[in-house]
């Protein structure tokens, strides 16, 4: 009986003990689904913006010597003898080409010496086997290998762990002697890049916070079947492809555009006055603007909606004037939603890409935009990596400033 009794008294914390596990193994997909999509690709990003083992992969030998050499004059023969026969040995497996973009970005103009040495090299005879032929055999293939620089930029491409992808993305660069300093002013992109960003995203929030607090406040107090009218057209953007509103707007703000023949039309401008409207800043704004007013107005109508009327009406009939009720009464009641709207619309504005490419032009693009070139064009996996590293950490930050400001948990989204 006793045993029963004990036995009993011990099976509610199993059967709790299973139910969290069976709870857990509910969301393992979720899980699966999340670190696969999302933090796999993540994790791989920041690896490769400070891991890459090009160089080091190709040329371990020359590595190996250089990292004894002082950096002053030449290195010893026997760095000249493991690269001739290093690249000699990278141009058969076709990984020369790899090898020599990644030394050109750390010393212009030295891929063409690489890939012309790995070439004339492979092409002659070997020379005898004491490195001094070797060294002899390197320069003849190409001039340069007798200046210092070009082994500088090796030893430093051949770093398998680097800052260097992180220093470029903020406009640094490394001396002779290794001390971080500032890169020539026409080569600083960047930290405007990253400025302009941060410009343009905090204008396009302000500029939809100012669209979309009337536009929801009006939402919030029409009639249940006018709200839904009303609903309908704010959805509408959500309805339609990206790419057909950006054109849209291209159709709209061009020279010879909708607006600017109306404008011409009513006299307004004359007609060799048209507004540039489009391929720069102003096009940028405008069409970010419309595509990111829905994340805005969702988050305020959610919440105006669930302040009660009777509110204003009470301070009102205490004395206030609207202006006076609305800004002690009905807006900070509403600061949940614009927080949470601000935010929304600010990070996605911060990663946009297609808008700002399609009706950005030169002086309208965004970071993102680089990140993408670097992706696609130039192939600089790291720097893009490193752009989107710190592009990151910028959004954590702010989200953590929310959060100790206003308190992530007032905010409210639906």
């Amino acid at each position: 009986m006793t045993e029963r009794v004990a036995s009993d008294s011990a099976s509610p914390p199993r059967r709790a003990r299973a139910a969290r596990w069976r709870a857990a193994g509910l969301t393992l997909p979720l899980l699966a689904f999340v670190g696969i999509t999302f933090i796999a690709p993540l994790g791989a990003m920041l690896t490769r913006s400070v891991y890459d083992p090009t160089v080091a992969d190709a040329l371990p030998r020359t590595m190996a010597l250089l990292a004894e050499w002082d950096g002053e004059g030449l290195p010893e023969d026997g760095a000249f003898a493991a690269a001739a026969q290093e690249l000699v040995s990278a141009r058969a497996a076709r990984s020369v080409g790899q090898l020599a973009s990644r030394v050109n970005r750390i010393e212009g103009g030295t891929r063409s010496v690489i890939t012309r040495s790995a070439r004339r090299l492979a092409t002659r005879d070997a020379p005898a086997r004491d490195t001094a032929g070797w060294r002899a055999a390197l320069i003849e293939a190409d001039p340069a290998w007798a200046e210092p620089f070009i082994w500088r930029a090796i030893r430093r491409a051949g770093e398998r762990v680097t800052p260097q992808h992180y220093l470029q993305a903020l406009d640094l660069d490394r001396d002779v002697g290794g001390a971080v300093v500032a890169r020539p002013d026409e080569q600083r992109i960047y930290l405007k890049l990253f400025a302009r960003t941060l410009a343009v995203s905090l204008g396009v929030t302000l500029l939809c916070l100012a669209l979309g607090y009337p536009l929801a406040y009006l939402i919030a107090q029409a009639p249940a079947h006018r709200a839904r009218w009303l609903l309908l057209l704010v959805l509408v953007p959500f309805w339609t492809s990206l790419l057909v509103r950006t054109t849209s707007w291209i159709v709209l703000l061009q020279s010879q555009g909708v607006l600017n023949e109306a404008l011409v039309q009513l006299g307004v401008i004359a007609d060799n006055k048209r507004l540039a409207m489009i391929y720069n800043m102003t096009g940028s704004f405008v069409a970010m603007t419309h595509v990111l007013l829905p994340f805005m107005v969702l988050p305020l109508y959610s919440v105006m909606r669930g302040v009660p009327p009777s509110h204003m009406r009470a301070a009102t009939s205490l004395g206030a004037t609207f202006p006076q009720a609305f800004r002690r009464v009905y807006w900070p009641q509403t600061l949940p939603g614009v927080g949470a709207g601000s935010l929304l619309v600010f990070i996605l504005a911060v990663g946009y890409y297609i808008t700002p490419a399609l009706v950005g032009g030169r002086t309208g693009q965004l970071i993102s935009n680089f990140i993408a070139y670097h992706m696609q064009q130039s192939l600089n996996w790291g720097l893009a990596a490193a752009l989107g590293g710190i592009l990151l950490v910028g959004v954590g930050a702010l989200y953590f400033v929310y959060d100790r400001l206003v308190g992530i948990e007032r905010m409210r989204l639906g």
